[in-house]
């Protein structure tokens, strides 16, 4: 009897379509390959089974151009952290720290980082702690010694990133890409 050339051995999963033109990629701005939603690393991510091809392309991304902004240590580490790959993960959030800050405010990304950290390293009281560093943290506007511009800056809400450290603490128990998500945040979460 003749099988078709395709077929699936009991229990084994056809390997995911990760694959980019990884040229083209690499010769995107640091925008388009980082702020694009749709287009960049975030397109790869988007398919199953392809957020450690997506951390693989940041990282290939940052050796190809060395004056990259610290966000993408960030993103990287977050799809590193959903893979459950912690320590890596880790070590790139920790180079992620924001070390200067053009509009002279604290917007709390390094409260929001020791958070995340603190989540991955299991250190409930470490998690604590940046949520009160950061849900105590006063509006720019308030912020002594802020550029004009940043004391005008409105957000939806402030301090950013709470509603994410909150999720985190609420789903303490569950892996990062579960505890990062909505559910958590909304406290939906089961």
């Amino acid at each position: 009897m003749w099988l078709p050339a395709l077929f699936l051995i009991a229990g084994s999963v056809p390997a995911p379509e990760c694959s980019v033109d990884r040229e083209a990629m690499l010769a995107l701005d640091e925008r388009a390959f980082d702020q694009d939603m749709n287009g960049g690393w975030r397109r790869v991510a988007g398919r199953s089974g392809c957020t450690s091809a997506a951390a693989d392309l940041i990282a290939a991304y940052r050796e190809a151009h060395p004056d990259h902004t610290t966000i993408l240590y960030w993103h990287e580490g977050q799809l590193r952290a959903d893979e459950g790959q912690t320590k890596a993960a880790i070590a790139l959030f920790e180079r992620s720290y924001d070390r200067g800050n053009i509009w002279n405010i604290d917007s709390g990304w390094n409260s929001y980082v020791d958070a995340t950290i603190a989540f991955l390293r299991q250190d409930m009281d470490g998690l604590k702690a940046a949520r009160q560093a950061l849900a105590t943290l006063p509006p720019p506007a308030e912020q002594p010694g802020a550029r004009p511009e940043a004391k005008a800056i409105k957000t939806r809400s402030w301090p950013p990133n709470l509603g994410v450290v909150d999720g985190l603490i609420r789903c303490f128990s569950k892996p990062y890409r579960l505890a990062y998500g909505e559910a958590c945040r909304s406290g939906k979460s089961r």
